[in-house]
Order: structure tokens, then C-alpha cells, then sequence
């Protein structure tokens, strides 16, 4: 099973466009995430679906965070994606007869169950604004490294 990046994508769009003092386009952001603008506009489009940005059309248009940084969580957005899978780890078969396999079911089911209530519930923790607080500082030591 292929893992799901959009919620790393995603991320990575919003804090660029956190950036900007403008709307930055599909084809800006999909320059940003080495995509295609059409996945660009397919995902951002979830997001004005749940309120997160907005989007303008014509020659200034573009995509425009409409949220407070500090009040989007990571579990927002995992959520405003539709919840995708959190692990691509799965049962063989969901319906097995053999009783070995319902007990290795039900052992796996238990433990992916318990990590991801821990993951949604850090997820929920973790703003926007915490990430780009991170970014920013990350950015100001990379400038101090160069200038030595």
C-alpha cells in the first residue's frame, strides 16, 4: 500500500503560502511540492471545502490561508483531507476463517487502533503557527550559519 504525503503536502503549501503577502497560484505551490497544479488544486480544494483558504480567480488570484495559524491543528487538516489512513500496515484478509489469522487480525487491530488515537491525539496538539514558529527559526540559524 502507498503511503499518503498529502498531509506533508499539505503542510508544506500552507506554510509557504504563510509566507507570502499575496495569493500564490497552483502552479506556484506545485512548483513548491514538485507536482502537477491539477493535484494542487484538487487538494487546496478540500481545504476551502472545510474553510482553511480561499481561493481567487483572474491575474491576482490565487490560493490564501482564510484560518487562524494558531488555531489549525494538524488533526484539521488530517480531517479536512478525509481522514486518509494513518498506517498502510493491514490484514491479510479482512474475513478469514482460519482462527490463526483472526488472532493476528485482532492483535493488529488492537495495536494500530492504540498508535493512532496517540498520533490524532499529538495531531491535535500541533498548530499551524507552531510549524512556522519552527520554520522561522529554523530559517533565522541557516542565515547565522551563512554568514560565518
Amino acid at each position: 500500500m502507498k503511503s499518503d504525503s498529502r498531509l506533508s503536502s499539505v503542510l508544506h503549501a500552507l506554510l509557504h503560502m504563510a509566507e507570502q503577502d499575496q495569493p500564490m497560484t497552483s502552479g506556484a505551490l506545485a512548483d513548491c511540492l514538485s507536482t502537477n497544479p491539477v493535484v494542487v488544486r484538487r487538494t487546496m480544494g478540500l481545504l476551502r471545502d472545510a474553510g482553511l483558504v480561499t481561493s481567487d480567480r483572474g491575474h491576482a488570484g490565487g490560493w490564501r490561508i482564510a484560518a487562524d495559524l494558531s488555531r489549525v491543528t494538524l488533526l484539521h487538516l488530517h480531517e479536512a483531507l478525509g481522514e486518509p489512513a494513518i498506517f498502510a500496515i493491514g490484514n491479510r484478509n479482512e474475513r478469514p476463517e482460519c482462527l490463526v489469522e483472526q488472532a493476528v487480525n485482532a492483535a493488529l487491530a488492537d495495536a494500530i487502533s492504540e498508535a493512532e488515537a496517540v498520533l490524532l491525539e499529538r495531531f491535535a496538539h500541533v498548530t499551524l503557527a507552531d510549524l512556522a514558529t519552527d520554520f522561522a527559526r529554523r530559517h533565522a540559524q541557516q542565515r547565522r550559519t551563512r554568514k560565518v
